[in-house]
């Protein structure tokens, strides 16, 4: 970080121009966040409390809650006080800080989804090798390798981004700190080893996609050649599935267009919105999506109010 001693802050992109404007923002940003607050940490607590969700697939999803909590947490409370008091200023250290963190718990997010289709996969279409597969240990270990494999990636990006000399000013077209509007403000003969690990990480995120869609497609085929009889059954798997898919390509192909996209169709406002898509609406409907739909995860919430 020595090259860049002259930088004390960084400038962060408004959502908007009018004071209106932004504390409109301001009050929609915290509502998307206390909801989301709420049902993440509902989905823990339940989780946490109901032994009879000690079970991997719920194991995950308590992995999965605690990442988007973390996730949205990094983003949003910045974007809110910049809304708020009407400025657009961050600090350096607070600036690495948060891209250290977005990028370790994104990496993680992308890693465990994977994870978790394949332990969708194993429920539907290995139904009898389901406790060999996914025991305990074997869960604690996958969940390991996803944070400790994200935390790496996430140092090597962050120390390799904040050691490029920026001479390009100090001025992000984002609203939260992000690698590649940093990568912008360095000069070009510098960044080109921190291109080519973006790129790495960005097929590496890729494969992770593919393996989901293959996962769920063999999902989806097993369904169909009735390997589950009822037709109850067949429902609820594909009303599960298909949502999964849904948020994990609006996850993956909005993140992956920001990183990969060329800088001749780059534009301010489309950054913000794609970014806005993958790092704000996946925690916020993930609980909707794979928790909030499940009876059994319901009634151990109604289980737990009635308690307290």
């Amino acid at each position: 970080m020595s090259n860049n001693s002259s930088i004390t802050e960084f400038l962060l992109l408004a959502f908007a121009d009018t004071r209106e404007l932004q504390l409109l923002h301001f009050w929609l940003f915290l509502g998307i966040y206390l909801a989301a607050l709420l049902a993440n940490g509902l989905i823990i607590t339940a989780i946490a409390c109901d032994h009879h969700l000690h079970t991997p697939m719920y194991f995950f999803l308590l992995n999965l809650s605690l990442l988007d909590l973390g996730s949205i947490s990094t983003t949003l409370p910045k974007a809110m006080d910049n809304s708020f008091w009407d400025t657009m200023k961050i600090s350096y250290y607070v600036c690495a800080a948060q891209v250290l963190m977005f990028a370790f718990l994104i990496s993680v997010e992308h890693f465990l989804l994977t994870v978790m289709s394949y332990e969708c996969y194993v429920a539907i279409c290995k139904p009898l090798h389901y406790g060999t597969l996914l025991g305990s240990r074997a869960c604690v270990h996958m969940a390991a390798a996803a944070w400790g494999t994200g935390f790496l990636n996430s140092l090597l990006h962050t120390a390799k981004t904040f050691s490029l000399s920026l001479c390009e000013g100090n001025t992000l077209d984002q609203f939260f700190c992000e690698i590649p509007h940093i990568l912008k403000l360095s000069c070009s003969h510098s960044c080109l080893r921190e291109l080519g690990l973006v790129v790495v990480s960005a097929c590496l995120d890729f494969g992770c996609f593919v393996f989901i869609v293959v996962s769920y497609v063999q999902i989806l085929r097993a369904v169909l050649r009735m390997r589950i009889p009822s037709e109850q059954g067949r429902h609820k798997a594909f009303s599960t599935c298909l949502p999964h898919l849904a948020v994990v390509s609006l996850f993956i192909s909005t993140g992956m267009v920001i990183y990969l996209k060329p800088p001749s169709i780059s534009s301010p406002s489309l950054d913000l919105v794609v970014s806005f898509l993958y790092s704000v609406v996946p925690p916020a409907v993930n609980p909707l999506i794979y928790g909030m739909r499940n009876q059994e995860l319901k009634d151990a919430l109604r289980k737990l109010i009635t308690r307290c």
